[in-house]
């Protein structure tokens, strides 16, 4: 820096600490000018918070965002020109689907519902990716030039403008032991850099309409990518909804009563304690009468009814309504709860 250089910074010093201390009166900026100065004060608070808030909204995991930034500059340095994107959650839950649907395979309904769903969800992610692009090209770019650019610019006049003040000021209060002609200088490069300001900010502000658009531009960018995903999600739930089937019930294998409990069978043929139906040695039941297995334990608690652990076969001789049967079991007769029985072969039509 030359001497002159310095002897202006120190001027400037001067100036300020008479003002902060000493109660020293500056040259006062009109209202208007003021008004504007606090508005591009605004603006440029406004678009730091806004540019990172929205960044925020479309990729809400800092260390995502981290790792994309790290891998984008490696690619750079390297030379590669494939970039790669943001894991979006769509995405990463989309791929826990389609790996469990396939590990459950074709076969499973329910496996191929979470291939279908994993699909759908890729697509979702697909919109939002297609989401981030559209809002950084119309929305964050346009506003960061802004701010780079013309909010850059009005900063510096803005502190040029209160330097050339101080001078000003400093000079015009030393006047007598300042030549006046450098006085002068020093007011006109004062009121040349107020009105380049004021220009600057003037312009900025009427341009409203501009920041407008790019507004309108990140809600439309929103509201195209929540119709797409509304129409996958849509479809899908159409297709899981079409793919419901009647709920299938467990069928024991087919069994048969032996018409005749006689004392005649087989001494192979072992007989469950209190069960009138034979076991074979495969395990499997052959019924040809109308009989039930109990589902639960039955104690009965009045006459007439019929006291059976879990398991038992009973055979049917009746019913007295939807909710009583009539059966023997181990020569013992009486009623039983329909809920508490899974029939086997049902009682004939009347």
């Amino acid at each position: 820096m030359s001497v002159s250089g310095m002897k202006k910074q120190l001027h400037k010093a001067s100036q300020l600490l008479n003002e902060r201390l000493m109660g020293a009166e500056g040259t006062k900026m009109d209202d208007d000018f003021l008004k504007m100065e606090k508005s591009v004060v605004v603006i440029n608070s406004l678009l730091v918070e806004l540019l990172s808030r929205t960044t925020e909204f479309l990729q809400p995991n800092p260390a995502g965002r981290a790792k994309l930034s790290m891998l984008t500059t490696m690619s750079r340095i390297r030379g590669q020109g494939k970039s790669v994107g943001y894991p979006q959650t769509e995405s990463i839950l989309g791929d826990c689907m389609l790996l469990y649907g396939q590990e459950l395979g074709a076969k499973s309904e329910f496996g191929v519902a979470l291939t279908v769903a994993g699909e759908a969800l890729h697509q979702v992610a697909q919109a939002r990716d297609a989401l981030d692009v559209n809002v950084k090209r119309s929305f964050i770019d346009p506003l960061q030039d802004l701010q780079d650019t013309e909010l850059k610019e009005i900063r510096y006049q803005l502190r040029k403008l209160n330097g050339r003040r101080l001078d000003f000021d400093y000079k015009r209060r030393r006047r007598g032991k300042v030549p006046e002609d450098e006085v002068q200088r020093a007011g006109d490069k004062f009121y040349t850099s107020r009105e380049l300001t004021e220009r600057s900010m003037f312009y900025l502000l009427q341009r409203d309409d501009d920041r407008l658009r790019r507004l309108s531009a990140l809600v439309s960018s929103l509201l195209h990518f929540h119709r797409d995903a509304h129409r996958v999600l849509l479809c899908l739930h159409g297709n899981l909804q079409a793919s419901n089937k009647p709920e299938r019930r467990f069928k024991p294998r087919r069994t048969r009563v032996r018409s005749e409990l006689t004392a005649t069978a087989s001494s192979a043929i072992p007989f469950r304690p209190g069960s009138p139906i034979p076991c074979y040695a495969d395990g499997q039941l052959v019924l040809d009468q109308p009989c039930c297995r109990a589902l639960y334990s039955f104690h009965s608690s009045h006459d007439g009814e019929l006291t059976f652990v879990a398991g038992d076969i009973i055979v049917l001789t009746g019913q007295l309504d939807a909710s009583w049967f009539e059966g023997t079991l181990g020569g013992r007769s009486g009623l039983l709860p329909a809920s508490y029985v899974d029939v086997l072969v049902p009682l004939p039509l009347p």
